[in-house]
């Protein structure tokens, strides 16, 4: 069925990397979900009244503002499809993250809401009337839900969307949701004991929990998470498979919406060879990354001494220094200036967030040592952040 609805309401559907048919695919994801959620509020709605049960009629409220997220979620697309402005120079995409923010809040509002009602239930318990229209009603539902959400999950991991994921994880709570409201039916049904409020409360309190996790892992990209690893590793392999690049850092991913990243990094090149000749490689291996994997790359070309054999054994000496002090502590950028008095060491160090010491302290360690290898040596280093 999804295969078969791609098909008819999006055109060229495979080519995810274009912006208009990550619209379309949010504009698919949207109307399904309306027109299912509407009809799943009506027959619901009219199955709390014949039941007189409040966990049936909170179900099917719960339908109805998964129609509003629904319409949310077409918004949200149709705003992240927009092209850079002067005021957006990075483009929109990020507003599809902003979506599935809304949605984790209304996840969250109908949980408070169904657990106020359920309470209420608790208190004051009313006697549940259990027919065959009912129970058929709520079994078509959970059916109905597992499938939106299947649907909704298979459509955001083709394009890769958040929105698409709190929707689908929205939808498998519903049907979570509605399973826990048919089964206190069948309970009152067969063993006469009213758990309709308490039933209620676990599906809010399951709804309450989903939605602080999808709001959680929204709020994540909007923050600044850390990128792919798979993304990283692949981005590195494409560069480093021109020999005449000896070595990449610096790497930073800025995520600015789905199918809008920009990569920066710094190249090590050797420093011997003819410049022209440097950047031309730089060139065309920043465009073999924009093809590959769609999206923006800068690179930065650092010379380095790769036939100094001072050079080189002093660098081997500097990274076991280095290790002494802490595996997980990176070096690059290795280059060193001769004078008459002091001999320049100058390098960068890579140090994790959270490190057992500060920048100053970790600066000193490491110079004390390298003083202990030669009176001569001037240590000049620089702390990065490991960020990957």
């Amino acid at each position: 069925m999804t295969k078969l609805l791609l098909n008819i309401f999006v055109k060229n559907n495979a080519d995810v990397s274009d912006l208009r048919v990550r619209q379309k695919y949010g504009t698919l994801s949207g109307g399904v979900g309306i027109f299912i959620n509407v009809i799943l509020f009506l027959i619901k709605f009219f199955a709390g009244i014949i039941t007189a049960s409040v966990s049936v009629t909170a179900d099917a409220f719960n339908n109805l503002s998964d129609a509003g997220s629904s319409i949310v979620t077409l918004i949200g697309f149709k705003m992240a499809g927009k092209p850079a402005d002067n005021d957006h120079p990075y483009g929109h995409g990020r507003f599809e993250y902003v979506t599935a923010l809304i949605i984790a809040f209304v996840i969250v509002i109908m949980g408070f809401e169904l657990l106020q009602s359920s309470v209420d239930k608790i208190i004051n318990p009313e006697d549940i009337k259990f027919t065959s229209v009912s129970l058929f009603i709520l079994v078509a539902s959970i059916a109905a839900k597992l499938w939106l959400a299947f649907f909704n999950k298979s459509l955001g991991k083709k394009i890769n969307s958040s929105a698409m994921a709190a929707t689908a994880v929205d939808s498998l709570n519903d049907s979570i949701a509605t399973t826990v409201v048919l089964i206190s039916l069948l309970i009152e049904y067969f063993f006469d004991v009213n758990i309709d409020g308490y039933a209620g409360v676990a599906v809010a309190l399951f709804v309450l929990y989903s939605g602080y996790e999808t709001a959680k892992d929204t709020l994540q990209p909007l923050l600044g998470r850390p990128p792919d690893p798979e993304f990283v590793s692949e981005v590195k392999k494409c560069i480093l498979s021109r020999e005449e690049i000896v070595g990449i850092h610096d790497m930073i991913v800025h995520d600015y919406g789905p199918g809008n990243v920009i990569v920066s990094l710094h190249a090590e090149i050797p420093c011997d060879m003819n410049v022209l000749e440097a950047h031309d490689i730089i060139d065309s291996a920043e465009d073999d990354v924009r093809k590959k994997f769609n999206c923006e790359i800068s690179i930065h070309m650092d010379p380095i001494a790769t036939n100094d054999k001072f050079v080189n054994k002093l660098k081997e000496k500097v990274e076991e220094v280095i290790a002494s002090v802490d595996v997980s502590i990176g070096m690059h950028d290795f280059r060193i200036t001769k004078g008459p008095l002091r001999i320049n060491v100058i390098f960068d160090i890579e140090v994790p967030f959270g490190f057992k010491y500060t920048d100053e302290e970790i600066t000193n360690i490491i110079e004390g040592k390298i003083k202990e290898m030669n009176s001569k040596f001037h240590p000049v280093i620089h702390v990065d952040k490991k960020v990957i």
